[in-house]
């Protein structure tokens, strides 16, 4: 089972990742990965996040099918968010069921990996200042990195 969804207004993790446990008898495990808008010390207000809608939804699903077949899933959610979101709000949900933890680890370790350099996101924070572009840092591309054949 894959469920896969864009959402413009704010989502409880828990909420989803219940009912999809639930969907998945006999696993072995799950493994969750929630994101959310930080605020720490940079003083960021908001966070928005733009996509270009004929690409995002088909590259999400795309990626969801080749996280399943690539380790052997049970099943995959994973929950985007775009728009203007606040200091702590959930911005991604990515949950995913195996026979076996690894499986499930990986699996989510690697649509995380994509979803942050690799996906159709621009993202733009919103400090005391105005606004400010957010790139992919270095760390998230050689993250990326570790997933493509040697």
């Amino acid at each position: 089972m894959l469920d896969v969804r864009l959402l413009r207004e704010p989502f409880q993790p828990g909420a989803l990742i219940g009912p999809f446990t639930g969907a998945h008898p006999g696993l072995g495990g799950v493994c969750t990965f929630v994101g959310e808008v930080r605020g720490g010390g940079e003083g960021v207000e908001a966070l928005e996040l733009s996509h270009y809608e004929p690409l995002t939804l088909p590259g999400m699903e795309e990626l969801a099918d080749r996280a399943t077949a690539r380790f052997g899933l049970m099943g995959l959610l994973m929950v985007h968010r775009v728009g203007v979101l606040r200091v702590g709000e959930p911005i991604v949900c990515v949950s995913a069921a195996a026979l076996h933890r690894r499986g499930a680890i990986d699996a989510v370790d690697f649509c995380m990996d994509h979803l942050k350099s690799a996906a159709w996101f621009w993202k733009r924070e919103r400090r005391a200042d105005g606004w400010h572009w957010i790139e992919p840092r270095p760390e998230d591309h050689a993250a990326l990195a570790r997933w493509r054949p040697a």
